[in-house]
């Protein structure tokens, strides 16, 4: 199962940590989804999943401060805080917990942090960091880079080109995500997305040259830490046996961890410029997604010559 530190989460989201002395470092987050515990707080506990990150809210805080009679509230944050698994308690709007709440959290080891962030903006931040972190993850052999704002996967056989592509494409002004290793994480049923791996982020492997610091030769604007995959490009030798789409009326398609991707198979020869080819697809991809197909529009315009070229046969 997949699971991120806490401590990383704290790093990543900046809290701040009101129970530094209970141990953090083998607490482990497993899922993306958050609890508000409003109900439990009046003592409702049923489907109550502990697991989970609790956030308290304004609307949490004033309940605990003053509608929980003061004789009630040690037993309360007891039952809350007894629960197995739970990770972390988070306060937002820089809440300050009650005195006896702390207390309870230190005798149950379940650590407390607060944020400056505004409720609804921390729950959306910690939900859309998390199902990134979460994700079901998968490496494959490739370059992603981002072209005209859409993520271009170039993937084939070791030695193709592939890294000096992306190198053409950098010059160009488009930026590096990865090379060699992508590492593909599913976000949801639409979305994938494309990051490095730490050891190798940022750089670039060019047969003859050797390892290039993209970042530190072309700059902090060549370079981007993950990027939506939207576009598979496989590059492949030429052969003359092969037949091509020479028109694109029918997309092909690729698949990652169950979504699947619009891939173009590219036969290499020398000569061909790979990088204005990868640029050229996409900003066709996007004229598609905008509702303009080329394809679509030449086969529009030779039916309608067909189509005069009868009529005027039978006048």
């Amino acid at each position: 199962m997949s699971s991120v530190s806490l401590k990383k989460v704290i790093e990543k989201l900046k809290l701040e940590n009101l129970t530094p002395e209970i141990p953090i470092d083998k607490i482990r987050i497993t899922q993306s989804d958050i609890n508000r515990p409003a109900l439990q707080m009046a003592g409702f506990f049923e489907f109550f999943d502990a697991t989970r990150i609790q956030i308290i809210g304004f609307v949490e805080y004033y309940y605990m401060k003053e509608k929980i009679p003061e004789d009630k509230r040690k037993e309360r944050y007891d039952t809350l805080l007894a629960s197995e698994g739970m990770p972390a308690v988070v306060f937002c709007r820089e809440l300050e917990p009650d005195p006896l709440f702390i207390e309870s959290a230190i005798m149950h080891n379940v650590p407390v942090l607060s944020t400056k962030d505004p409720t609804s903006t921390f729950m959306a931040e910690v939900i859309r960091w998390l199902s990134e972190e979460l994700a079901p993850c998968i490496s494959v052999h490739g370059v992603l880079v981002d072209i005209y704002g859409e993520g271009v996967l170039i993937t084939g056989e070791s030695g193709i080109g592939k890294s000096e592509a992306a190198l053409e494409l950098i010059k160009r002004g488009h930026r590096l995500v990865t090379d060699d290793v992508v590492e593909i994480r599913k976000i949801n049923d639409d979305t994938l997305m494309g990051s490095a791996p730490d050891i190798t982020r940022h750089f670039i492997e060019l047969r003859g040259i050797g390892i290039v610091d993209v970042k530190a030769l072309f700059g902090a604007s060549s370079v981007k830490d993950s990027q939506q995959i939207d576009l598979v490009i496989r590059l492949e030798d030429w052969n003359k046996d092969k037949e091509y789409d020479r028109l694109g009326l029918e997309e092909s398609y690729t698949e990652y961890l169950g979504n699947k991707v619009v891939c173009h198979n590219i036969p290499i020869r020398p000569g061909r410029n790979l990088a204005v080819i990868c640029e050229a697809a996409a900003v066709n991809y996007r004229q598609k997604k905008m509702g303009y197909n080329a394809a679509k529009e030449l086969y529009a315009r030779v039916q309608n010559s067909l189509a005069k070229r009868r009529e005027e046969d039978e006048e």
